[in-house]
């Protein structure tokens, strides 16, 4: 647990990762998301900020929150993404090594985690 709160909000990082989880009852949250406020509002680095990543994704898996990318079924908003496993910490472990092998953050289009509720959620005028 750290003590640094965030730069812009003055809210730690616990209340960062509890409001993702709240949020999984409406909408998805992407790791783009996580690693932005980790690096950006928190200045976090190296060791800290795989640290805050890793504490996210297993709240957001606790939560029941599964890997889905958009445009993958065009039927839904979301597609689930099974390459990382069912097992929490398989899948925490296996995102931040691909995070850490891209060389770079991800951006808005890379993962994302929402409950069955929002990716089970169908297009506008997809059939039934």
């Amino acid at each position: 647990m750290s003590l640094k709160r965030d730069r812009y909000y003055d809210q730690t990082q616990e209340s960062w990762i509890s409001g993702w989880v709240e949020e999984l009852a409406r909408d998805a949250t992407s790791l783009w998301h996580i690693i932005t406020a980790g690096r950006d509002g928190f200045e976090l680095d190296g060791p800290e900020l795989i640290d805050f990543v890793r504490r996210s994704l297993m709240a957001l898996f606790a939560a029941g929150a599964k890997p889905v990318q958009g445009k993958i079924d065009p039927d839904y908003l979301w597609g689930r993404v099974t390459k990382y496993g069912d097992d929490p910490q398989q899948m925490t472990d296996a995102i931040i090594d691909e995070w850490q092998k891209a060389g770079r953050d991800p951006d808005i289009g890379g993962i994302w985690f929402a409950t069955p509720n929002v990716y089970g959620e169908r297009r506008r005028g997809s059939p039934r």
